[in-house]
């Protein structure tokens, strides 16, 4: 069973640490919660992380306001330490120090070329993760521990499939591949400068590619009822 710990970084519960949590976790408003935030804008039961595969994977359950991890909007998270939780006005670092400062080592060593950087929207916050890692963790480089640490790299495929789960995974995937490349060769490039240009129609395909690909991240997450 795994041991989780939380530390609230904003909000009205701001400075307290939920230390070696047995999982599942829950957090809401409500009592019965293993997490009970003082917050209107999170909801009764609000997210659940349960240890799946040993991995911890968080799910919002259907929740009126939403979870932000890393500044994105998720369904269903495989949690890392170091990893920022929004939920209504409270945010909540999930690791212990010595966590966080594992991974994040770990990390300064890995190439992160290929992955994807997190907390766009939050980017020039003064009030944002960045002060409040720093705050937190007394680090004199936030700014580079938040861009390591929410560099989103990319996941690993799911294990031990059964082989029909595996065929439906292929195909979606050979479909996004198909749906992709199609786009890809129908953009033009100006010898002249470094832009590339897609005609309007091709746009708004990648624009309803982007839009399925929503709709299954979204079904995905449903919990079940």
């Amino acid at each position: 069973m795994a041991l989780i710990t939380f530390r609230v970084l904003d909000g009205a519960d701001r400075g307290k640490v939920f230390e070696k949590l047995p999982t599942p976790v829950t957090i809401g408003r409500e009592e019965g919660n293993s997490i009970q935030l003082n917050d209107e804008r999170v909801s009764r039961f609000h997210l659940k992380i349960q240890e799946d595969q040993e991995k911890l994977v968080l799910t919002d359950l259907q929740s009126t306001n939403g979870t932000r991890v890393n500044g994105e909007s998720v369904q269903m998270w495989v949690l890392r330490y170091g990893d920022v939780i929004a939920v209504g006005r409270t945010m909540l670092l999930f690791g212990s120090r010595e966590e966080i400062a594992q991974r994040l080592a770990m990390l300064r060593g890995a190439d992160l070329s290929a992955g994807v950087a997190l907390d766009a929207d939050e980017e020039g916050d003064e009030d944002g993760p960045s002060l409040a890692l720093e705050e937190e963790l007394h680090w004199g480089d936030p700014d580079d521990a938040r861009a390591i640490l929410h560099t989103l790299l990319p996941p690993e495929l799911p294990a031990n499939l059964q082989p029909g789960q595996a065929a439906q995974l292929s195909e979606l995937l050979l479909f996004f591949h198909l749906r992709l490349r199609g786009l890809i060769q129908t953009v033009r490039c100006s010898p002249r400068t470094d832009r590339v240009a897609l005609e309007q129609r091709q746009w708004q395909n990648l624009v309803d590619l982007q839009a399925r690909l929503a709709a299954y991240i979204k079904a995905i997450g449903e919990p079940e009822v």
